[in-house]
C-alpha cells in the first residue's frame, strides 16, 4: 500500500458512511467523548504519541473497520510504529467488539446473537466512523491553530480534569442500530 492509498481512506469513508457536521458533536457524545479520553490517557504516558500519530491511527482503525465488515485483509504493516498502535488500540477499545471482548459480549447479548453479518457489522460502525472521522477533522483544526500539538492542548483543556486513570473507557449504541 502506498501513502496516498492510505491516506485516501478517510474520504472513502466519509463518502461511505458520512460525517458529522460542526455542531453536532453534542448528538455523539456517548461515543466520542470515551474515544476522546481513552486516546487523551495514552498521549499523558507516552506524548510521543501525538497529534500526527493519532491522524495515522484513525486511519489504521478505519482500515481495521473496513476489514472487519467487507472481510478483507489491508496491508497497513508500513505504516504502522509503537506510537500510533497505542492510539489505534485506544480508539478500537471505546467502541469495536473485535478489539474488546467486553463490548462482544454486550453486543451479542443486546442483539441474542452469537455472529453479526456483515450488513450488521457495517451498520453497527456507521456512528464510531462519523466519530473518527470528526475527531480527525478536529486534529486538522487544531493544528492550524495551535501547532503540531494542538489537538491534545485542545482536549486537555476541554475535558482534561474529567479524564482520570488508565482504564480505557467504552460506549455501545442501543438496539435500535442494528436493523434485523
Amino acid at each position: 500500500m502506498q501513502l496516498y492509498q492510505f491516506e485516501k481512506i478517510y474520504s472513502q469513508m466519509e463518502r461511505e458512511f458520512g460525517k458529522i457536521r460542526k455542531g453536532e458533536e453534542e448528538t455523539y457524545a456517548m461515543l466520542l467523548l470515551p474515544m476522546e479520553g481513552n486516546v487523551l490517557k495514552i498521549h499523558r504516558e507516552f506524548p510521543e504519541s501525538n497529534s500526527r500519530r493519532l491522524r495515522e491511527a484513525i486511519a489504521l482503525a478505519l482500515f481495521d473497520i473496513k476489514g472487519n465488515y467487507s472481510r478483507e485483509k489491508y496491508d497497513t504493516d508500513n505504516f504502522r510504529n509503537k506510537e500510533n498502535e497505542r492510539l489505534e488500540k485506544a480508539l478500537l477499545m471505546a467502541f469495536d467488539p473485535y478489539t474488546n471482548n467486553e463490548i462482544m459480549e454486550l453486543v451479542k447479548e443486546q442483539f441474542q446473537m452469537d455472529i453479526l453479518s456483515q450488513e450488521q457489522v457495517k451498520e453497527y460502525y456507521k456512528f464510531p466512523v462519523m466519530c473518527l472521522l470528526r475527531i480527525k477533522e478536529s486534529i486538522d483544526t487544531w493544528e492550524k491553530r495551535s501547532g503540531s500539538d494542538g489537538y491534545f492542548d485542545f482536549i486537555e483543556g476541554y475535558m482534561g480534569k474529567e479524564i482520570k486513570g488508565n482504564d480505557m473507557n467504552f460506549s455501545i449504541m442501543s438496539s435500535g442500530v442494528l436493523d434485523m
